[in-house]
């Protein structure tokens, strides 16, 4: 097989030299067909256009690389390659015409459609399937060798990505994103310019973050309602509902000093203007990265490159054994059925909502856990803080409901990071099952499973304590119980935006620690047991493709995986960013290391990848887009509901002044007292009554009332002005947002000018070849003719 494959490959006038490797060059005759097979643009001539300078670009300029050590990439106009007019092309050097990345995905092209075995109407193919077999070990294209000299005369690319770009002292440097393209393709090169992008982008989120936490912070001492909480006299006298059945005790408001002043850190009227500047951020996020990756589909040539131009996966074409009507061919041949591919897909969506459904099962055992613990914790923690007086600091800070809180959190991270791996494994199954035709619709497709999992995965417990946990629990007298055993859960006595704000730092800074380890930790010992076992010695001695084996392949799905965790994470800074204003900043910081790491890895730790060609990022644009719309909804929704933002100012516009109150000035004073509810000990019944020696959190009427502890009207002020805010907030940022992304086009006026003139100069330049070459042809008839006419007086001229 391996024999029938190498001569397929020589038939195709490819090189071989059969040694331990197997080395594969591809001359320039081959190049130049293939290039036209698929469809390449390369320079018909040089860019005749003034470039426009801004002021923003002699500020950015400086956290370039030099142009020195990095030249810079010359700007030439440029047409689909055809051999057959290789003159009208601009061939400076022919070595230097196709860059190292377009050579080695013609390569790949070739290697991955050579037949190795033929068998009556069955035909295999593909350097992919003998990879499979165990035929081959690896198939790769090769790095630029290690060598600390990268000169004029002996230039190394390789060299200088980890110099100016992977190197942790160029931290601060903007990326060398035309010789990335160059040196490993487009798709990584798009990949590098999003995450750049959106790391700059995230320094102003950050930057106005970081001033509300401040703000927040510096405010917390003299908030009217702490001071309440705080004050021995008002929230010291005010004795509190037990928050369990039986064990838990009386306890007193001002216990919760502490809670509150934390509470105050991240509710505050600045998380509500940061919350508005977030849903605006994202929208100028979205838009200004679509004129910016413009300019780059223009710069790196895939303006045009179309949906059909993409070949089929081998996989697909392997298995093509029906045929069936085609529009535009008329007639192709194709996998399975109609039928059989219905069955295909109602297999994937089923399988998808299955696991959704474990998910939420193993929520719902979080929430189980997290009844049955605050019970044991207020039972035991108490005490035990009480006798110990090694403790009794962490007397204030250690709650039942933080402690009960923390490790929740840690072990819905532990769930959530076991059931990626597994889920990981079957939605890769699931989609090779339905055999997507090109590797485009392959990665879409994934991406939709892995993605909606994740969301579900990540987002379900943060969802559950902003909008679910404390929502519906009775009163004292009448709790409400899940499965008829355990007390619905309460909020933090701080409130249930503390409890978020923990939730989210745990699993965003989890996930970025066990993403660096998998990152940089684990390929590195790879490498280092692989060549400590094979006993690798001196570099200058090891043939290049000898070490490259020595490295850890990328795999198929390698820049998934990264698309995938920026993903997510965008999707912790904008759904929950009223909850953690911080988010952006940790957010911002991971990516700085992130954007290093994977440099590193992919210079130093990685294979060199297959290069691709890719016109943006995909299916990820539009889940982005989702996201950015439901965060403005998610973050209105937790300032309403969850924060104690809208009862505060009900109380301090309504209920501070006449007629429900005798004052005559609104002031927060007193809004303590009026947020809790009366409630009668003789009241409770058997089955909840404590057997220690009462307000509550709640807006009911009093004991005596007609209607006792039934909502009081308060209580329907507040909920009617949490919706209004919602319905005010969601229409005015929407409305912005629509305005923005009218006002912003995707595609920037020069450079609709420059692709105008390059439409003109390709049909120019290519049409006066053809006529050129059909007067050349024609030139011996005329003369001919010329010859026979017997009137001297006609002049023949073509």
């Amino acid at each position: 097989r391996r024999e029938f494959f190498e001569g397929s490959l020589m038939n195709l006038g490819v090189e071989l030299e059969k040694l331990v490797y197997v080395k594969v060059h591809v001359p320039f005759e081959v190049l130049c067909t293939y290039a036209e097979v698929l469809h390449i643009k390369l320079p018909i001539q040089p860019n005749d256009l003034a470039q426009q300078s801004s002021t923003y670009n002699c500020f950015t300029r400086h956290f370039y690389p030099s142009e020195d050590v990095i030249a810079k990439e010359p700007d030439f106009f440029t047409a689909p390659f055809r051999k057959d007019q290789l003159k009208c092309f601009y061939v400076k050097d022919r070595e230097q015409f196709f860059t190292p990345a377009v050579r080695s995905r013609m390569a790949y092209y070739i290697l991955s459609r050579a037949p190795y075995d033929v068998k009556g109407s069955m035909k295999k193919f593909g350097i992919s399937k003998l990879l499979d077999g165990g035929v081959y070990k690896a198939a790769y294209p090769l790095h630029d060798y290690w060598c600390a000299f990268a000169t004029p005369g002996c230039p190394n690319e390789r060299f200088l990505l980890y110099n100016e770009w992977a190197h942790p002292k160029s931290f601060y440097k903007m990326q060398p994103l035309d010789l990335i393209r160059k040196y490993f393709g487009e798709k990584i090169g798009i990949y590098f310019a999003w995450l750049g992008f959106y790391t700059v982008m995230l320094t102003l989120a950050a930057a106005v973050g970081l001033g509300c936490f401040i703000y927040g912070y510096t405010t917390r001492e003299s908030s009217t309602w702490s001071k309440e909480v705080c004050d021995p006299q008002i929230g010291g006298e005010i004795i509190m509902c037990p928050q369990c059945d039986k064990i838990c005790p009386y306890w007193r408001l001002n216990t919760t000093c502490e809670s509150s002043k934390r509470l105050c850190v991240f509710d505050n009227y600045g998380t509500l203007v940061f919350a508005i500047f977030m849903s605006v951020w994202v929208t100028l996020f979205l838009e200004f990265w679509k004129r910016y990756q413009a300019e780059l589909e223009h710069d790196w040539d895939t303006v045009e490159f179309l949906q059909q131009e993409e070949q089929p996966r081998p996989e697909y074409e392997a298995k093509c054994i029906y045929e069936r009507v085609n529009p535009v061919t008329q007639k192709e041949k194709v996998p399975h059925t109609a039928c059989g591919k219905c069955m295909r897909v109602s297999c994937g969506i089923s399988t998808v909502l299955f696991w959704v459904l474990l998910i939420i099962a193993s929520v719902v055992g979080v929430i189980v856990y997290r009844l049955a613990m605050f019970i044991t914790f207020s039972a035991k923690l108490r005490s035990d803080l009480k006798y110990s007086k090694e403790l009794e600091p962490f007397k204030e800070y250690v709650t039942p409901q933080m402690a009960t809180s923390i490790t929740s959190s840690i072990i819905s991270f532990i769930i959530i990071m076991i059931l990626n791996n597994v889920y990981e494994k079957v939605a890769i199954w699931i989609t090779d099952f339905e055999l997507p035709r090109t590797k485009t619709e392959y990665e879409n497709s994934l991406t939709l499973k892995m993605f909606l999992f994740q969301f579900v995965n990540y987002y379900s417990s943060c969802f559950y304590i902003a909008f679910f946990k404390g929502k519906v629990v009775g009163y004292p007298g009448k709790p409400v119980y899940w499965f008829g055993a355990f007390r619905n859960e309460e909020c933090d006595p701080g409130g249930c935006l503390t409890e978020l704000t923990t939730q989210l730092s745990i699993i965003m800074t989890g996930k970025a620690v066990w993403n660096n380890i998998q990152e940089v930790l684990l390929p590195w010992v790879k490498n280092l047991i692989f060549r400590h076992c094979t006993q690798v010695g001196s570099e200058k001695v090891i043939p290049r493709w000898e070490q490259d084996y020595q490295l850890q392949p990328i795999g198929k799905l390698g820049l998934f995986y990264e698309y995938l965790e920026m993903v997510i994470q965008f999707g912790f800074v904008t759904l929950f960013v009223a909850s953690f204003p911080l988010a952006p900043l940790l957010a911002l910081f991971n990516n700085l290391c992130e954007i290093r790491v994977d440099a590193w890895k992919f210079t130093t730790q990685s294979r060199r990848v297959v290069p691709e060609k890719a016109q943006d990022i995909g299916a990820w644009q539009p889940i982005l887009q989702g996201v950015a719309i439901l965060a403005v909804a998610t973050n209105a929704a937790i300032i309403a509901f969850t924060s104690d933002m809208i009862p505060r100012l009900v109380y301090y516009w309504a209920f501070s002044v006449s007629p429900y109150s005798d004052g005559s000035e609104h002031t927060m004073t007193g809004f303590i007292n009026s947020s809790l509810s009366i409630f009668y000990i003789d009241h409770f019944n058997n089955e909840s009554r404590p057997t220690v020696d009462t307000p509550y959190r709640d807006f009911r009427n009093p004991p005596g009332h007609p209607n006792q502890y039934e909502y009081s009207i308060h209580y329907w002020h507040v909920i009617a002005a949490k919706l209004a805010f919602m319905i005010v907030v969601e229409h005015i940022v929407y409305f912005t947002k629509f305005i923005l992304s009218y006002m912003i086009p995707d595609v920037p006026e020069a450079l609709k000018e420059q692709i105008k003139r390059e439409r003109y100069l390709t049909q120019v330049i290519l049409h006066e070849t053809n006529i050129k070459h059909f007067k050349e042809l024609m030139k011996p008839v005329a003369d001919n003719l010329l010859d026979d006419i017997e009137e001297p007086e006609l002049d023949l001229k073509l």
